[in-house]
């Protein structure tokens, strides 16, 4: 995985990863929105993250290319390469 180019000033951040798919607990903390995955399960599990525009509290989620997901200010936006 490797992190691409910040959005505009609205949070939104592209993640690049190598492969399908990717956990929604680890792009948060590969992203730098929590600080371990441990936290990810937590807020995932509080309601505090959503999956297109909806709210997921699986921990497990498998997201792909195209998935946007937000926490708090950030969204995130997950690409291939």
């Amino acid at each position: 995985m490797r992190r691409m180019n910040s959005g505009p000033a609205d949070g939104t951040q592209t993640i690049t990863i190598s492969a399908e798919p990717i956990e929604l607990c680890q792009l948060l903390k590969f992203a730098g929105l929590t600080a371990s995955g441990g936290e990810a399960k937590q807020v995932i599990a509080a309601g505090l993250v959503t999956v297109n525009g909806e709210t997921d509290t699986r921990k497990r989620r498998k997201l792909v290319a195209g998935d946007r997901v937000t926490f708090g200010d950030h969204t995130l936006i997950v690409a291939v390469g």
